[in-house]
């Protein structure tokens, strides 16, 4: 609601003639437009000096000598042009019709009739929308949202639009960066388990073939990344184990990798991902950090077989050094 139309309404509020379907929009507009607020308050104040001062009734001798000047101003007024008898006779009209809410009442009800009539006569001729077309066949792929619906005036005829998810299919070899990269959201996109295995599987044996996996750019980064993340966070063991072959070539040289092999011997609950784990320290197992995780897991651990198998790596580290 505008601020000008406020105003009138907050003008018609105040003498009780504000319709009540205009009453809360009003009052909404009051509650965000600072400027309304403010003259809404004054006419409040307003109305209750008013209100505070008792109503004087004019004189008879006031309202007959009022009388007598206005007739006689009205006497000395010049003819009236056509316009203006028109304009007139419309005001008197009006004034007749709230004067008489019977015909009022039957003039708005034929207004409506006719209003309803010439909806329904506009609905029925105005052009058709097509039928929809029944989805009898979902291999198209998954419906992902709905973008629009259209409903025919009057009818129960309805139009929805939609977007499909539809599957596609690309072929190319592991060195496309294009194959690489979705094998890249299979490991965390993945609809199945088996989907996510075997994203790591191929991206393991890629690293294993030092296929560009050896190196400092940021695809070798992001594959090293991702089996990594695989190692300390998939739920399937089987995934992990393979993480971890797919990372056994860079234990030496990469920190971050040694760092998740060390925490895997520490904290995974598979035996097996434990054990590949210690088997693939061996070329680092005279890094002090190293023989530190060994010396707890062969102590402290709870599996006997885990805990032997750290002995003898450190056995190993004391004989190197």
């Amino acid at each position: 609601m505008k601020c000008e139309i406020a105003q009138q309404n907050m003008i018609l509020a105040q003498y009780g003639e504000l319709p009540d379907e205009l009453q809360l929009p009003l009052e909404q507009h009051l509650e965000v437009c600072e400027d309304c607020r403010r003259e809404w308050k004054a006419l409040l104040a307003l109305n209750e000096e008013l209100a505070l001062s008792p109503m004087v009734e004019p004189s008879p001798n006031l309202l007959a000598a009022s009388r007598m000047r206005l007739d006689e101003a009205l006497d000395d007024l010049p003819p009236r042009s056509v316009l203006q008898r028109f304009f007139g006779n419309a005001f008197r009209w009006l004034g007749f019709l709230q004067g008489a809410p019977a015909l009022a009442t039957l003039l708005l009800g034929v207004g409506f009739l006719g209003g309803n009539f010439l909806a329904r006569y506009q609905a029925l001729h105005s052009p058709q929308l097509p039928r929809p077309v029944i989805m009898s066949n979902m291999a198209d792929g998954e419906i992902a949202n709905v973008s629009g619906i259209v409903q025919t005036p009057s009818s129960e005829l309805v139009q929805v639009k939609y977007n499909r998810l539809v599957p596609e299919t690309v072929q190319g070899s592991l060195d496309d960066p294009q194959i690489r990269q979705l094998l890249l959201l299979g490991t965390r996109l993945a609809t199945n388990a088996d989907v996510r295995d075997d994203s790591v599987a191929l991206l393991a044996s890629e690293c294993r073939a030092s296929h560009d996996c050896g190196g400092g750019n940021d695809a070798t980064r992001e594959i090293r990344a991702t089996l990594v993340s695989s190692l300390r966070s998939d739920k399937n063991p089987n995934v992990r184990l393979k993480a971890l072959a797919g990372l056994q070539p860079y234990i030496a040289q990469d920190e971050q990798v040694r760092d998740a092999v060390l925490d895997a011997l520490l904290y995974d609950t598979n035996a097996e991902v434990r054990e590949q784990a210690i088997s693939m320290l061996t070329p680092v197992e005279a890094d002090s950090s190293v023989r530190q995780v060994l010396r707890t897991v062969s102590s402290q651990d709870a599996n006997p077989a885990i805990r032997n198998a750290s002995f003898q790596e450190l056995q190993g580290s004391a004989d190197i050094q």
